[in-house]
């Protein structure tokens, strides 16, 4: 279905962040992440009718429940199974707080979750526990990881990439293999939230990480994504010479990806918070389909600087939140990229200082 999927009628993945609320106080939170919940909330009925919209996007269409942390709120099951029993494939992001407990798990289960996804942001409690803000976190996270394995849910482990982080990622790959994750989800900072006080990775130290990526890729039992550093699928096709295999869809935010807040704004991704509109008001089919803003980003030769002169501009296209977060223009060059088209001349975004 990937590989068939017309990016300009629907999503890959729609997420809807349920609520801000949280337990937690992670250095990165893209939310900035509070103890209680918004009043302005959408309600479970418009939640459900969210969920109907969704359907429209077609058959089995990816709805990602997340937060803050989305079992802050006592519907999270019912969700779960509304959107199952009208044919959506529901996942959930939980955080790894006491809140997702064994017997949360197992009701999730029950109702149909089909992948619940897990952040670990360091190999060990004392670096992944520092990073979440929060003593035990790292316990709870296992804790979650051990009762998906035990009832079957399949496991997806996400992790943030910056400096703070980077120099873990061999120890999270070990664990990732080791929980019997089917899929690692590697996330590279974009400044936005309380992630702007977070440094990011150099652009030369961001290409040997998908390097490194892709070698772990074709060798681990559990596949590997980005997100927000579309330029993975560059760095494999360069690797593999133009020939052998590699996931060629350009999805990026706003083209593949939309994101629904917890008040019922539209954003191209939770990490590009620029409203397309507002759920209340209109399907969010119609808004991913014809806003303006979506449809800009749909637009490949509508790309400026060095990421609109790039060969690559389709299977990769750039970071769009970077390069809103960095700029304050979606359309922009990603400043994360290193890579320089064959003849370009332009100018060329700033970029982190080389490590």
């Amino acid at each position: 279905m990937y590989g068939e999927m017309d990016l300009t009628e629907r999503p890959l993945v729609l997420i809807w962040e349920l609520t801000q609320a949280c337990e937690l106080a992670c250095k990165h939170c893209r939310a900035d992440a509070q103890p209680r919940r918004h009043p302005q909330e959408l309600s479970t009925e418009e939640g459900k009718a969210l969920l109907d919209d969704a359907r429209e996007f077609g058959e089995g269409q990816l709805v990602v429940l997340s937060g803050g942390d989305p079992l802050a709120r006592d519907d999270v099951v019912d969700l779960v199974d509304y959107g199952t029993d009208r044919g959506l494939r529901m996942t959930l992001t939980p955080s790894g707080t006491d809140s997702i407990t064994r017997e949360a798990v197992s009701d999730l289960s029950d109702a149909g979750l089909r992948r619940l996804a897990l952040s670990l942001d360091g190999g060990d409690a004392v670096a992944h526990d520092s990073f979440r803000g929060e003593g035990g976190s790292f316990e709870a996270t296992m804790e979650a990881a051990r009762a998906a394995e035990d009832l079957d849910v399949p496991l997806q482990i996400n992790t943030t990439v910056c400096a703070e982080t980077v120099d873990q990622l061999p120890t999270i790959r070990e664990r990732v293999a080791e929980l019997g994750a089917v899929l690692w989800s590697v996330f590279f900072l974009v400044p936005v939230g309380r992630g702007r006080v977070l440094t990011p990775i150099p652009p030369a130290r961001a290409e040997r990480v998908m390097e490194w990526l892709h070698e772990v890729s074709d060798e681990a039992p559990f596949g590997v994504k980005t997100t927000e550093a579309p330029h993975y699928r560059r760095v494999g096709m360069q690797q593999r010479e133009e020939g052998g295999p590699t996931r060629r869809m350009g999805v990026r935010a706003g083209k593949g990806f939309a994101f629904v807040s917890h008040t019922g704004e539209v954003y191209p991704s939770g990490f590009l918070p620029k409203s397309a509109g507002d759920v209340r008001e209109r399907s969010v089919v119609d808004i991913y389909r014809d806003s303006e803003l979506f449809r800009s980003l749909r637009d490949d030769d509508a790309l400026s600087g060095k990421c609109g002169a790039c060969e690559f501009r389709g299977v990769c296209g750039g970071s769009r939140s970077r390069a809103y977060a960095t700029t304050g223009d979606p359309l922009a060059a990603d400043p994360l990229c290193e890579y320089e088209p064959p003849g370009y001349d332009g100018p060329v975004p700033d970029q982190h200082p080389a490590d």
